[in-house]
């Protein structure tokens, strides 16, 4: 059955249902609170229910992957709201931006747009609940108040439920978004406090939990597709017939695709449809096909690479930040500094591959799916099978791991468009782990070169970075060759250094592959180039990397974005969210006071330091590597140190921040997408290697600047990543002397035996 909103609420506790404004609607409309595709809105949204039992249900409108925020979000709306969080359950919301506003579960925005937001909610339950109290009693509101899921009359200490007064409290207008009184944050019982515990953990640890590929349907079928491997790509010939003989294969059939840009839309291929899942592989494994590889067929990523370097080693890339005459500076320099640095393509590699399952019936389209944009999968189903979005539901599951790759609907719109094929019958669409590496949104290839011009002082008085990488906005328009706002915003054009002359350029680069946003998206490259160089300028004055790096932070100030030519800056308001280089000052002070900056360490072993602000958040990190004789890198231990304003939960933060770290020594250690022929030559983790429990840190510490409430929220689940690779390659040349400028690091240091 179809679940439309009114019948998720017919699901919910009878009593009390509250509708209410959401969004940043105080924020500059250029920014809109919104750094992605889809705006918040302001129209009324429905989150919470009370029922006459007094359980309380709040609706996540976000999508949960194991970063809390099913648990975080209705925390904020139980402490205003005054309730008992063992009287709360938690309903996850389908995809309706019209109902619930922006849904997109990337960027590391949930926590950060939503706070406020989520605060309002509970603060007019209670409010109204007050109301609907003081009414029965007769007595002015201001003598009676919500208190741990009761509301209380001061005076005569008569006392009543939430589920007594859920009917009387539904009755009552919402109260205007100025006439609200928050808590103040010393008030706070559960926001601001640590609590490991998630909503979801129960089901999760006794195999309960409800994956996008858990999905079961009566009459359902299974389907796998054999697509395009270059992009671009499209099918010349196939010959189905022994696919057809293979036991339990029902159907085979073509797909179509959407040429480059394809957005979300799926690339094409041939479906194969079986009885259960391995019946439809082993069809696909049979399938002759002769394909036409377009122009992209004779894509080398080794060869490009040399194309990118070649680029960045040369003037007349796009100018995109130019502050004093940086060239003029070079020359008149008492010496120089320069590198070169690349990062390849990275996959997402989600522990749960894309999965989808769909059902058509009565002119409707149900889909289950892991989505981290539930819907923008709504948006594109409805528009690929021309119906009416309302027509369309998408129910979210869990997230069996994201990183942005489950932001695309291109995995659901396949599902939809297979049962569609099938006269309706429900159909599991699922990704093989080789499907996923062929086909992701791959993280964007980079070369960088970067120029220091330093004075007889060895005072940095010129910096040269030119960065050459593919843009991620190529599966949206026709390849632009130039990175756009959002990407130069991404620890490139707003690194916010104290140099007189700057001048950061950007040359052309081609799109040979699909592109998209990996977990803290180009931080990744520009931060380990920076923070990269910054230690390689130490290091040729041998001078102490922490002392110059303090050094090009230079003096406490705020910067403006706009100014520096940010015109991203995360979608915030420049002036809600400056550069704060005090902030960035701290967590590099903290993390290097907390791990012990300079003692002293044995042979062939280092330390190694780096800072980063993105998502308009501050964290520094620290690792100690040990490197044998063989080459062989160990991490004994890791710092980081994090300021992202307030904290909701900091148990949330430390443990967001553990899982980058693992993240950010993948990329580093092992991870690489390389292309031949136009086809990624990477099939499994056997290839596309992930940090194993032996190659992780044996220790993770992370230290919280103390939380500010009168600060905005920053984010959390991504910029804990973009310092750890620079720190990681620091170590490894503290501790061998030899200078990594090359991701992965993988078997540069066997020269070393």
């Amino acid at each position: 059955m179809s679940t439309t909103r009114r019948d998720l609420l017919k699901l919910l506790p009878a009593g009390l249902v509250l509708a209410v404004g959401v969004g940043h609607a105080d924020e500059p409309k250029k920014y809109g609170g919104d750094g992605m595709p889809h705006g918040l809105q302001d129209s009324p949204k429905t989150f919470v229910s009370i029922g006459e039992d007094g359980i309380v249900t709040i609706i996540a409108h976000r999508s949960e992957m194991g970063q809390g925020v099913r648990t975080n979000l209705p925390r904020v709306v139980a402490d205003e709201l005054e309730a008992d969080w063992k009287r709360v359950r938690v309903a996850q919301a389908p995809g309706d931006e019209a109902t619930y506003g922006n849904q997109d579960t990337d960027g590391s925005r949930s926590t950060r747009h939503w706070f406020d937001p989520m605060r309002r909610c509970g603060a007019s339950a209670r409010a109204m609940l007050e109301q609907a109290a003081a009414a029965r009693w007769g007595v002015p509101v201001s003598e009676v108040a919500a208190i741990n899921h009761e509301v209380v009359h001061k005076a005569s200490g008569r006392k009543l439920g939430y589920g007594a007064l859920a009917l009387a409290a539904a009755q009552l207008d919402v109260p205007a978004r100025e006439s609200l009184k928050l808590k103040d944050p010393s008030k706070f019982r559960y926001i601001g406090k640590r609590d490991p515990h998630l909503v979801d953990a129960e089901v999760i640890v006794t195999g309960r939990s409800h994956y996008g590929i858990d999905t079961r349907l009566p009459d359902m079928v299974y389907a796998v597709i054999a697509r395009p491997p270059v992009l671009g790509g499209k099918v010349r010939s196939v010959d189905s017939a022994a696919a057809l003989k293979v036991p339990g294969v029902l159907k085979v059939f073509e797909l179509a695709g959407t040429p480059p840009p394809s957005e979300f839309q799926p690339i094409g291929g041939v479906v194969v449809v079986g009885r259960d899942t391995w019946a439809a592989i082993q069809g696909r494994n049979a399938l002759k096909i002769d394909w036409d590889d377009g122009a992209h067929g004779s894509y080398d990523s080794t060869a490009f690479r040399k194309q990118l370097e070649q680029s960045v080693t040369q003037p007349g890339g796009k100018e995109i930040r130019n502050e004093g005459d940086t060239y003029a500076a070079l020359k008149q320099a008492a010496r120089t500094v320069t590198a070169d640095y690349f990062v390849p393509h990275l996959a997402h590699a989600s522990m749960e591959a894309p999965a989808a399952t769909a059902r058509i019936k009565d002119g409707r389209c149900e889909v289950w799916a892991p989505s981290q944009s539930p819907q923008a999968a709504r948006d594109r189903v409805a528009k690929r099978l021309s119906l009416a979005p309302e027509n369309v539901t998408v129910n979210v599951t869990l997230l069996g791991g994201g990183f942005g790759r489950k932001s695309k609907a291109d995995f659901v719109v396949e599902a939809a468009l297979v049962s569609q094929a099938l006269e309706g019958r429900p159909v599991k669409l699922t990704w093989t782990r080789e499907d996923d590496l062929h086909h992701d949104y791959f993280h964007t290839i980079c070369a960088q070169h970067l120029e220091a011009g330093l004075d007889a002082n060895g005072k940095v008085t010129a910096w040269l970075h030119r960065s050459a990488e593919p843009s991620f906005m190529s599966i949206f328009m026709p390849d632009p060759k130039q990175l756009s706002g959002i990407e130069l915003g991404l620890g490139l054009v707003n690194l916010p250094l104290a140099v007189p002359n700057i001048r950061i350029e950007n040359p052309a680069a081609e799109a040979h592959s699909r592109l998209g946003w990996l977990r803290s998206v180009n931080n990744i490259q520009h931060a380990f180039a920076t923070q990269s160089f910054i230690a390689e300028i130490a290091k040729a004055q041998g001078r102490d990397h922490r002392t110059v790096l303090l050094e090009l932070i230079g003096p406490d100030r705020k910067i403006d974005p706009d100014k520096i030519g940010d015109v991203f800056n995360h979608g915030e308001s420049p002036e809600r969210y400056p550069i704060d280089t005090a902030r960035l000052r701290k967590v590099l002070e903290r993390v290097t006071k907390e791990a012990g900056w300079g003692r002293k360490l044995g042979p062939g072993r280092g330390l190694g330091l780096a800072v980063h602000y993105s998502f308009v958040t501050y964290v520094a990190a620290v690792i100690e590597v040990a490197v044998d004789a063989k080459g062989g890198i160990t991490i004994p231990r890791v710092d980081m140190a994090v300021d992202c304003g307030a904290q909701v939960n900091p148990d949330r933060v430390v443990s967001q921040m553990e899982g980058a770290c693992i993240n950010g020594i993948s990329q580093a250690l092992m991870s690489e997408i390389t292309f031949k022929d136009g086809r990624a030559q990477q099939d499994n983790y056997h290839q596309y290697l992930i940090a194993r429990m032996n190659e992780a840190p044996k220790k993770i510490n992370v230290h919280l600047i103390p939380p500010d409430f009168s600060l905005p929220l920053g984010g959390v689940g991504e910029p804990g990543v973009p310092p750890i690779a620079p720190a990681l390659c620091n170590a490894i040349a503290a501790a061998t002397g030899k200078r990594i400028r090359q991701l992965p690091i993988g078997d540069q240091l066997a020269s070393k035996a």
